[in-house]
């Protein structure tokens, strides 16, 4: 990751926090070359121009100003890689930011909210999840033992979790208001005649604070070993594996922090927004940092085809960069 600290040697810090990598752009039909940057009708059009290198620029940008400044209260910078895949990057770099520089007290993550104050999203969790059978011909099935057939109960656990809390769901301020599970990718076997020893799918939960990732990975973890246990039955061999499991935790409300009512100050948006979409906020407030969510640009266009930003967004960022830096001396 990319880390500065601007400013007197002191605690207390405001933390701008990005991510420098973007997603890719394959089985995508773009009008504007992604790769390079166009401004067509107010909009700048480009792969990352709303998530979130606008922010980025404008923070980059900015820093002339920062330098120009007394400020009182340091700003640090902090800009991760490998956001996307699952912040993989985010804990090393807020290691770095705690043994370099003077503790910080608040975090504003540059995710596109169209300047909103989100003082709280959804945690998330990715996982992959692998199951070994035994082949055989289609003629005597009973021979084998089905990856296809035993992935069936684990992906119906899915459905029927997201079933039970949309029905004991109450109010929270998500849309939807539930931990929402679903199945993104499948794969397995290698022909219609044969039992398939093989089947890979890709789960992905969305969990409303204040669940916790590791209360629904052991619950997971639990249905996969009944699944695993029964194929053993017939193949000791047999297996049931979990593995790549990202985990981008949630951002939990703690109205009045630092964070919200700085960003309130400089925005004057006093609103209630909570979002079911993942940043690296959930780290920062791991780490102990009053944190919010509030950046230039719509959610709604990240990782689209023809991504952008309005030129109008990017003023709306910079002002509010220019008020923070003013705060801060």
């Amino acid at each position: 990751g990319l880390i500065a600290h601007i400013g007197p040697q002191v605690e207390g810090a405001v933390i701008l926090s990005g991510h420098t990598d973007v997603v890719p752009t394959e089985g995508q039909s773009w009008r504007h070359d992604p790769w390079t940057l166009t401004l067509e009708d107010g909009r700048f059009y480009g792969r990352g121009t709303c998530d979130m290198k606008g922010f980025v620029a404008l923070v980059l940008a900015a820093v002339p100003q920062m330098l120009a400044q007394p400020l009182v209260r340091p700003i640090q910078l902090a800009f991760s890689y490998d956001e996307e895949p699952g912040c993989l990057g985010t804990l090393p770099l807020i290691d770095a930011l705690a043994r370099q520089f003077p503790r910080a007290e608040s975090v504003i993550v540059g995710e596109p909210t169209q300047m909103k104050v989100v003082t709280g999203h959804k945690g998330g969790i990715g996982i992959k999840t692998t199951l070994r059978g035994l082949a055989a011909h289609s003629s005597n099935p009973g021979q084998g033992v089905s990856a296809i057939a035993h992935a069936l109960p684990l992906i119906d656990w899915h459905e029927r979790q997201m079933m039970q809390q949309a029905a004991s769901a109450r109010p929270s301020g998500f849309d939807p208001a539930f931990t929402t599970l679903q199945v993104g990718t499948l794969h397995g076997g290698t022909a219609l005649n044969t039992v398939p020893d093989a089947c890979v799918f890709e789960s992905d939960i969305r969990y409303v604070p204040p669940q916790t990732a590791d209360d629904w990975i052991a619950a997971y973890r639990a249905e996969a070993a009944k699944v695993e246990a029964a194929m053993q039955a017939r193949h000791p061999e047999a297996s049931v594996t979990l593995s790549d499991i990202d985990i981008a935790p949630a951002l939990a409300p703690e109205p009045g922090n630092a964070a919200e009512q700085l960003a309130r100050r400089l925005t004057g948006d006093n609103s209630d927004t909570l979002v079911a979409y993942q940043t690296e906020a959930g780290h920062f407030q791991g780490a102990g940092y009053a944190t919010v969510v509030c950046g230039p640009g719509s959610i709604t266009q990240a990782h689209q085809a023809d991504e952008y930003i309005t030129a109008d967004e990017l003023r709306r960022g910079a002002d509010f960069l220019s008020k923070l830096i003013d705060s801060l001396c």
